[in-house]
């Protein structure tokens, strides 16, 4: 549905997404919104993290309870969508957020003859394959992913990398869009006080998958605890790697663990600290994506660590200071640096700010935007 007095798309955001727990959609949608679009929204939250939608592969038999909650979201999303279809005819295009595997079928079988985007921002075999699982279950997930980049019209990718691993018969409907950070962010990194930012404190966040390296943190924290070297470490999260991370920190007492935080509460937890950590594993994933954290903590105005990986570099540039992924003496040698050298901290920090502001909501979702325009136009 187009509004052809005033050429404004209307686009149909889809799905079980969750954006309190996955603020990704939410960024598409505020972009598409400040780039001129209508977005509507159908949605029901499926109640489900990523690590627990990875941990019902490893364990089958949670797979029907799952299945049972989706059904009944499904009938809730199938029954809203055609009372709105019946009142305002076909949207543009229908958006299926994040995590949308199995939404982007559904959302193939209602919207007919409608252009259907998917946000695969990851993929399923791929991220089961990183978190520990193999053989079948692997292989059923990587179908999985090939029948939803099947039943989509247009597919976003974060990064070139993850692009590549799309099949090369469907490559060309992919475009990359940078995952970016929410206004949230922004604002909690303008609105600090001088005085809450607490020099030298370092904080590192996430689900403690193996992508992030954790342990590798863990390391760098006790080798320069070595060179009695002892900033305040807050790490906030839990997960795989918690409970070897909390034996190597052992019992230092510059570290705080959070092990969780409410998703309103993180802007200005994170933005409180001086530097942030990204990522620093060396697994095939890790050398692939720009994850959440490293946009949303340079749009915090931290200075950025993180692992020196193509997608990186090449996306954030002079944003971050890079380190050798999986190396535990660079994360350590590259904290100390920023910690005794004010204006290299400084200059860090100013960089983070002056980079973040390039994916903003609206800036990242502009290729996108114009991509529905054309097709719309098309349409009329």
């Amino acid at each position: 549905m187009t509004d052809i007095k005033h050429n404004v798309p209307t686009v149909m955001a889809f799905g079980t997404y969750n954006v309190r727990k996955h603020p990704r959609v939410g960024i598409l949608i505020d972009g598409l919104r400040r780039n001129g679009c209508r977005v509507e929204e159908i949605n029901h939250p499926l109640e489900l993290s990523t690590a627990q939608r990875v941990e019902i592969l490893k364990k089958p038999w949670k797979l029907f309870g799952f299945a049972w909650n989706l059904l009944g979201l499904w009938r809730s999303l199938s029954k809203e969508s055609k009372a709105w279809m019946s009142a305002h005819g076909r949207p543009s295009a229908v958006l299926v957020g994040y995590m949308g595997h199995f939404d982007v079928l559904l959302a193939k079988h209602i919207f007919k003859n409608v252009p259907i985007i998917l946000d695969h921002l990851i993929f399923a075999g791929d991220t089961a394959k990183d978190r520990g699982a193999q053989g079948l279950k692997v292989k059923l997930l990587a179908k999985l992913d090939r029948m939803a980049i099947r039943a989509a019209t247009l597919v976003l990718l974060d990064t070139d990398e993850h692009l590549r691993l799309m099949p090369d018969a469907e490559q060309h409907k992919g475009m990359v869009v940078p995952v970016g950070a929410p206004r949230e962010w922004f604002d909690a990194g303008n609105t600090r006080p001088s005085s809450e930012q607490r020099l030298g404190d370092v904080v590192f966040y996430g689900l403690y998958t193996p992508l992030q390296g954790a342990p590798v943190i863990a390391e760098a924290i006790v080798k320069l605890a070595e060179r009695n070297i002892r900033p305040k470490f807050t790490l906030i999260g839990k997960g795989q790697d918690y409970d070897q991370v909390r034996s190597i920190i052992n019992d230092l007492d510059n570290v705080t663990f959070i092990e969780w935080a409410e998703p309103e509460e993180l802007p200005r937890m994170v933005a409180s600290h001086t530097i942030a950590l990204g990522i620093f594993s060396s697994t095939p994933k890790g050398l692939r994506v720009v994850p959440n954290k490293v946009y949303q903590s340079m749009a915090a105005g931290c200075a950025v660590i993180t692992s020196d990986t193509a997608p990186q570099r090449r996306m954030v540039a002079d944003g971050a200071v890079f380190v050798e992924p999986g190396n535990s003496d660079a994360l350590a040698d590259a904290i100390e640096r920023l910690l005794s050298d004010v204006d290299a901290l400084a200059q860090a920090q100013g960089n983070a700010v002056k980079v973040a502001r390039k994916f903003t909501s609206s800036i990242i979702t502009n290729d996108m935007t114009t991509w529905i325009k054309q097709i719309s136009d098309r349409k009329r």
